[in-house]
């Protein structure tokens, strides 16, 4: 099938799960830090792990498509200078070393699976 479309179709799904799973864990839990968005990159970092090493289309569909469109490094960037410009510095580096040791702790496991 075409690269194009698998991914295509990952992203379909992808990007729709991050909006509904960003208003639910706004909806239900209050945090110091931009929870809502760690968790949405450290799932989308687990999955991109699990595709590594599968075929072509399942790499295309998960990794591309679906985790591509899931995670957001735009959101993630602009939350982060946000905290910053508000003089939240603490906030904001714990923000920082947590989305890089569990996006990078979450895709080494998916990788190891």
């Amino acid at each position: 099938m075409n690269p194009e479309l698998l991914i295509a179709l990952g992203a379909g799904v992808g990007a729709p799960t991050r909006y509904l799973v960003d208003q639910q864990v706004k909806k239900y839990h209050r945090s110091l830090i931009p929870i809502e968005t760690l968790a949405i990159n450290t799932v989308g970092s687990f999955v991109l792990g699990l595709t590594v090493h599968q075929s072509h289309s399942v790499g295309y569909i998960l990794g591309t498509g679906f985790a591509g469109s899931f995670t957001t490094w735009s959101t993630f960037a602009v939350e982060a200078h946000h905290l910053i410009k508000k003089h939240h510095k603490g906030k904001a580096y714990l923000y920082l070393a947590l989305t890089l040791v569990l996006g990078i702790g979450a895709a080494a496991i998916g990788n190891y699976l």
